[in-house]
């Protein structure tokens, strides 16, 4: 489990360790629990009807509120059933963007406006068709409508999402494992830790040290270590790439992230041996309606895939984005998972 730094505010450390202001919370998180116990238990008795698609759905989500690495096993988890005789279609809430009561479907190179940076970034790594809406069980109608060869659907999150029956539940975390362990507010858990022992499987986004040992094998949900592995640097404005090994020693090498960790992926570039001038977390979803790079005195500054996604339109020569590919300690995770599938 990774400590937080001492300058990280001091809500994200008493979620990670526990402290005055986390206890001083424990009335809510209490009252957290037991809007959460009702939710599920609703529907688990049929009180609320859930959703039960005629194609399998894998919810890939997470139960630590915040980014833990959920979009790169996504693309993995599409990619991975693709090549193994699969045609899987993607649904997802759709971040930021105004919907009605239509789900939006769209393959291909999508608008993060239309349809929110990470979802365009899942389009545009996979091929595969995207659905959104808040209700997810629209989205999955509206993906089957339009893509009526797709034969199982991957959620990008949703775990908290009853209303959409599942077949498999892969949960994705990271070094923080579930913090101090309580429930919003008091720690930074959605659902209680004992929901980790419920699902299917417990990806461990270890971040880049690809020779860290997998986490160990408990009886109960498969425990699977993941990694990132940074790719070629792709400028943003023409399309030009670049090794990533290139930018070690070259000065004036600036990094910004609009992801829910953005230290985690400085800490990926710092792995690669490059030294940053400076560093720029910006909130998760960030839009870039405005560029935050015009202050930023700097040669070149990388930036992750899913704010990529929203720069082009800023055309700052300097931005070069950083893709990265997952990579897993469990070599058998995917074919587990088709096996999976094909008993459903």
């Amino acid at each position: 489990m990774s400590a937080p730094s001492p300058k990280a505010p001091l809500l994200a450390r008493q979620w990670q360790h526990g402290g005055w202001l986390s206890t001083l919370l424990r009335p809510l998180a209490a009252l957290t629990a037991r809007v959460v116990a009702r939710k599920r238990a609703a529907y688990r008795d049929g009180r609320k009807p859930a959703y039960r698609a005629p194609v399998p759905v894998v919810v890939i989500g997470n139960i630590y509120v915040g980014g833990t690495g959920k979009t790169p096993m996504v693309i993995a988890t599409v990619e991975a059933l693709r090549a193994r005789g699969y045609t899987p279609g993607v649904v997802s809430r759709g971040y930021g963007v105004k919907l009605g009561p239509q789900a939006r479907v769209g393959q291909g190179t999508l608008e993060a406006a239309q349809f929110g940076d990470e979802p365009a970034l899942i389009a545009r790594a996979t091929g595969a068709p995207v659905a959104i809406h808040p209700r997810r069980a629209l989205a999955a109608q509206a993906l089957l409508r339009a893509h009526p060869r797709v034969d199982v659907i991957v959620s990008d999150d949703g775990l908290q999402h009853l209303a959409l029956a599942r077949d498999v539940e892969i949960v994705v975390q990271d070094r923080r494992g579930v913090g101090n362990g309580r429930l919003l507010p008091a720690g930074p858990l959605r659902e209680p830790a004992s929901r980790l022992r419920e699902v299917d499987a417990v990806v461990t986004n270890i971040g880049t040290a690809a020779g860290d040992a997998a986490p160990p094998q408990p009886a109960g949900p498969r425990q699977v270590a993941m990694w990132l592995e940074p790719a070629e640097a792709r400028r943003i404005e023409d399309g030009a790439m670049r090794p990533l090994a290139s930018f070690a020693g070259q000065p004036g090498v600036a990094a910004a992230a609009g992801i829910g960790n953005p230290e985690r992926f400085f800490t990926t570039l710092r792995a690669q041996g490059i030294t940053l001038a400076a560093t720029l977390p910006l909130p998760d979803h960030h839009d870039y309606a405005r560029s935050p790079f015009l202050a930023l005195a700097a040669a070149a500054i990388l930036v992750t895939s899913k704010d990529a996604i929203k720069c082009a339109a800023l055309h700052d020569a300097r931005l070069w984005e950083v893709p990265v590919r997952a990579r897993f300690s469990d070599p058998h995770l995917f074919d587990w998972l088709a096996r999976r599938l094909r008993q459903t």
